[in-house]
């Protein structure tokens, strides 16, 4: 299978870019890497992909340039964005439009601009941040979407941009993915500030009093999902989330974290995030249903195996510097 996989640099873009690698795909991966918030990081790990076996790398922005990469493809994986609720407010606002919606549109275009029988299927990465707050059951596909943020709202635009172009004749699934952790996460996310806190003995800064709840989803579960919904056939413009069934309060999290570490450690209360989510929690059964997937790492063994990510980079620097 010829796969493109867009935001191939980024934390789970090149997690899929592995998978596909080591199933002896062939990919085309697409980035950006100078639009990351993180460019240094982000440049890091596209380097890191480009050396694996029977990946092409290519620089393309998708809000401007040619988008003739999509030519050969038999699936587009869209996972390029700007991600983050924090992020998205003021100057942000024009910045989430430009490379969320404004780059889907384009990808979307070119895509179904291909003749009939040789468009690709187009997996596009949603968020459950479309959804607003969970209340007492978990958020269904089929819920109203309550945007509270500019990201959010970026997204529920992309929705109808998939939603459009499957209507049109094109392939899309939406996958609506729930609080993403684990090995590359990028450093502004929740469990990667804290990890590096802690190991540093610093407080950790934490938004809020640690009450809000999330379905937190390890990247390794979040990839199966991703590539089940690459290989099935599905229903045009779907979407499907992509969590785990249960909501975990932060406080809890990082009772583990530490715990994992052999720490305990400081806590400094930060200003809530306007538009950030009291709670997620998905519910699963359309992905059990459709895609035959669960996920299979529970929170505790994923933020030990996140743990030993940052400890073996922390090793790499003290090499790379002595």
């Amino acid at each position: 299978m010829r796969v493109v996989v867009t935001g191939a640099a980024g934390f789970i873009g090149s997690h899929v870019v592995d998978a596909l690698s080591g199933a002896g795909h062939e990919v085309l991966a697409v980035d950006a890497p100078s639009r990351s918030p993180t460019p240094q990081v982000a440049r890091r790990t596209w380097a890191e992909v480009a050396v694996r076996p029977g990946v092409v790398v290519a620089e393309v922005d998708l809000a401007v340039d040619e988008l003739d990469v999509v030519a050969a493809a038999d699936v587009v994986v869209h996972l390029a964005g700007r991600p983050g609720v924090r992020d998205s407010w003021g100057p942000g606002r024009a910045i989430a439009e430009r490379d969320n919606v404004t780059a889907t549109r384009r990808l979307l275009a070119a895509c179904a601009d291909r003749p009939a029988g040789c468009r690709p299927k187009v997996v596009v990465a949603s968020s459950s941040s479309v959804y607003g707050s969970a209340g007492r059951r978990p958020n269904r596909e089929d819920d109203p979407l309550n945007p509270a943020s500019p990201y959010a709202v970026s997204k529920v635009e992309v929705e109808r941009l998939a939603g459009l172009a499957a209507d049109a004749g094109l392939r899309t699934v939406l996958l609506r993915y729930f609080s993403v952790y684990g090995p590359r996460q990028r450093p502004d996310m929740a469990f990667h500030r804290f990890a590096e806190a802690a190991l540093d003995g610093r407080p950790l800064p934490v938004f809020g009093d640690g009450r809000s709840s999330r379905s937190f989803t390890h990247v390794r579960d979040v990839v199966a999902a991703t590539l089940a919904a690459a290989a099935e056939e599905l229903p045009p413009g779907i979407a499907i989330n992509v969590g785990h069934g249960e909501h975990v309060a932060v406080r809890e999290a990082i009772t583990m974290l530490t715990g994992a570490l052999g720490v305990q450690a400081e806590i400094h209360r930060e200003t809530p995030v306007a538009g950030d989510a009291t709670r997620t929690w998905a519910d699963m059964r359309r992905a059990q249903r459709l895609l035959g997937w669960t996920p299979a790492i529970g929170l505790r063994d994923g933020l030990e195996d996140q743990i030993s990510w940052h400890r073996a980079l922390r090793t790499m620097q003290e090499v790379r510097v002595g």
